[in-house]
């Protein structure tokens, strides 16, 4: 399912958006979950518990401007796929530092926005492909890449975090870490900055010169001999979604 959220402090034009969003998606038979914010700060309140796939943003809105808007968003997720609405182009310069997908004038044309919310969903599929399939100790279970936070190993057991907070743990086994992570390594969300985890770049808040914070509060060590390499593997993947580097 694609979760898709929509922030704009004008009721009607809420209410419009809303229903073209809706339209899009029924008309392609694909599932979506559509959840409509009125301020900011509503908005910023729902991510903290969990992320959308895409943002429709309008710009001119109280205490805090989608653009602003936008670059907190991106601090919380680098893959987040963000759409400004607004009636002010003037705006448009300042919106491409928070790299949206597209910058839509209001009223926004019916099929601008198909054509636009073609492109982001295009991009949300690529960024959750990727299916793990692991042995629990009762059941064999599937994981998509694109939910998974990190994994480790602890005492013959492999525990996969997941956006939400469940956690899903291996039946006990003698095989390497290194082995059962093998699928993750090599998909380029993933990095592995300890012998004892591996991460979703996705799910990184910020990393620090000892460990990467993850969504949820996780904290990650980096052992030492990998900091260079995971730095740069950091580095290269928010150069690489089109983020900045400061």
């Amino acid at each position: 399912m694609i979760r898709l959220a929509i922030c704009d402090d004008m009721p009607d034009q809420l209410e419009t958006l809303r229903d073209l969003t809706a339209e899009y998606f029924a008309g392609r038979n694909l599932d979506v979950e559509i959840l409509v914010f009125s301020h900011p700060d509503a908005l910023l309140e729902a991510v903290r518990r969990e992320l959308f796939h895409i943002y429709l943003l309008d710009i001119v809105m109280p205490m805090m401007n989608g653009i602003q808007l936008g670059r907190q968003l991106r601090l919380s997720d680098m893959g987040a796929q963000i759409i400004f609405t607004t009636t002010e182009p003037q705006f448009a310069l300042d919106a491409f530092a928070a790299n949206p997908v597209n910058y839509l004038i209001k009223p926004v044309a019916r099929e601008r926005l198909f054509e636009t919310l073609s492109l982001a969903v295009s991009r949300v599929e690529d960024d959750r492909g990727g299916i793990l399939c692991i042995r629990t100790p009762d059941a064999h279970q599937s994981i998509a890449f694109s939910d998974l936070v990190y994994c480790e190993y602890r005492r013959h057991q492999v525990i996969y975090t997941l956006e939400g907070g469940e956690r899903v743990t291996t039946a006990s086994s003698r095989i390497p870490f290194s082995e059962h992570v093998l699928p993750l390594i090599g998909d380029h969300r993933f990095i592995q900055p300890h012998t004892s985890y591996v991460i979703n770049l996705f799910r990184v808040s910020r990393m620090t010169r000892d460990t990467f914070e993850m969504q949820g509060g996780h904290v990650i060590p980096i052992a030492q001999k990998r900091k260079h390499q995971a730095r740069e593997a950091y580095l290269a993947f928010i150069l690489r979604k089109g983020g900045s580097i400061v």
